[in-house]
């Protein structure tokens, strides 16, 4: 118990919900319930674990490079980026699923796969579902903020995207084409922490997988 557990969090709901469930697996941060706190680092003495809230695509870069020994971060941005990381849970919040979605006629240019444009913040998921498992040629356009607008401005014809609801395709004339993947969070390890402190680490991987096994 010499060693401190670093432990990266993404910001928002996964933050919130990772918490309550690590709380009940007997993990916790007092630190951390103060919202009006402007600290980037939260430390439980006691338990030796330290914790710091981050961008979700930011999660895996700490946990690979060993800035943090555990990350908490949703599937696709795993997917996404890549990186040199053990994912050992998947803690099962989160959920929702990466789409293709458009107007309904781009329906009929998934069918006859067509070379369309795809418009996503998720580049190298959309080109390993569209080259990978769909052969189909495509041309993919990232963009950062509401991907929804490629399709009605003209950018591009379909989106690659998460659906939670599906509130905001159906107000603005677009629906889901074809499920790419389901999405949850997950909990990822530094490679060399899990060698290094492998029974510290195992403890937190097993006391949170009974938790979740309780939960189902």
């Amino acid at each position: 118990m010499n060693e401190y557990i670093t432990i990266a969090l993404t910001k928002g709901r996964l933050a919130d919900k990772t918490m309550d469930l690590l709380g009940r697996a007997g993990y916790y941060c007092e630190e951390l319930k103060d919202k009006k706190s402007r600290k980037l680092v939260f430390v439980n003495e006691e338990q030796k674990l330290r914790f710091f809230l981050a961008k979700g695509p930011d999660v895996p870069t700490y946990v690979e490079y060993g800035a943090a020994d555990i990350g908490v971060v949703g599937s696709d941005i795993l997917m996404e980026e890549d990186r040199r990381v053990h994912e050992v849970l998947d803690l099962g919040f989160g959920r929702c699923r990466m789409c293709v979605c458009g107007p309904r006629e781009a329906g009929e240019l998934l069918k006859h796969h067509e070379q369309i444009r795809v418009t996503s913040k998720y580049p190298n998921i959309a080109r390993d579902f569209f080259y990978n498992q769909k052969n189909q040629t495509v041309d993919i356009i990232k963009l950062n903020g509401s991907v929804e607008l490629g399709p009605i401005v003209g950018l591009g014809d379909v989106i690659v995207d998460i659906v939670e609801t599906g509130s905001t395709l159906r107000e603005n004339g677009l629906m889901v084409l074809e499920e790419v993947c389901p999405i949850s969070a997950r909990m990822i390890v530094n490679q060399v922490s899990m060698q290094m402190k492998t029974q510290r680490i195992r403890e937190i991987i097993d006391s949170v997988r009974d938790c979740i096994d309780l939960d189902f």
